[in-house]
């Protein structure tokens, strides 16, 4: 029969899993208790991390529908599952483990998609979300500027190309 502590976090570890749009299993072997604090404060509001046992992290991924990270789980190993924007939880954890490299990314999950620990890397070098909408946005504005100066240009050169036309016949009709 399982302990009801036990059941109880397999229970909070799985709606984690399943209210999260992304998790990163690290090992942190060798930080101690302060390390941890800071880790968990530079990783802001959008993601809670947990340390949990293996076995028990496993079965709660699995009762989410996770098993795509299941070979993570051996070692030392804790969970950041990711509630806001992904880019700037995995920024924190590499961060965070460029000072501290007791910390090792072993990979994690994103929307259903297992990530190694190279693809969260390169998730961490990219602009945040907030920073890449921007630049969209003023890309999209660029091109509708671009696009009304070819459509204004467009009459105005076929104006510009019948008058002269016009000039032309003019002209042959003079000299006739």
């Amino acid at each position: 029969m399982a302990r009801p502590d036990k059941v109880d976090a397999v229970e909070e570890m799985r709606d984690r899993f399943r209210d999260s749009n992304g998790a990163v299993v690290t090992a942190y072997t060798g930080l101690t208790v302060a390390q941890l604090q800071q880790l968990r404060r530079s990783l802001g509001e959008n993601a809670h991390y947990r340390v949990a046992k293996n076995t028990l992290t496993k079965i709660a991924a699995n009762e989410a529908g996770i098993t795509a990270i299941d070979d993570l789980f051996t070692g030392s190993s804790a969970v950041a599952f990711v509630t806001g924007d992904p880019v700037e939880a995995a920024k924190g954890l590499r961060d965070f483990a460029k000072d501290n490299p007791n910390l090792v990314i072993k990979g994690g999950v994103l929307d259903g998609k297992a990530l190694s620990a190279d693809e969260i890397k390169k998730l961490a070098d990219l602009e945040s979300r907030e920073v890449l909408l921007s630049k969209l946005a003023g890309a999209m504005k660029g091109k509708q500027s671009q696009a009304a100066s070819v459509f204004q240009a467009l009459p105005s050169k076929l104006v510009r190309t019948v008058d002269a036309l016009r000039a032309k016949q003019d002209e042959q009709g003079g000299a006739e």
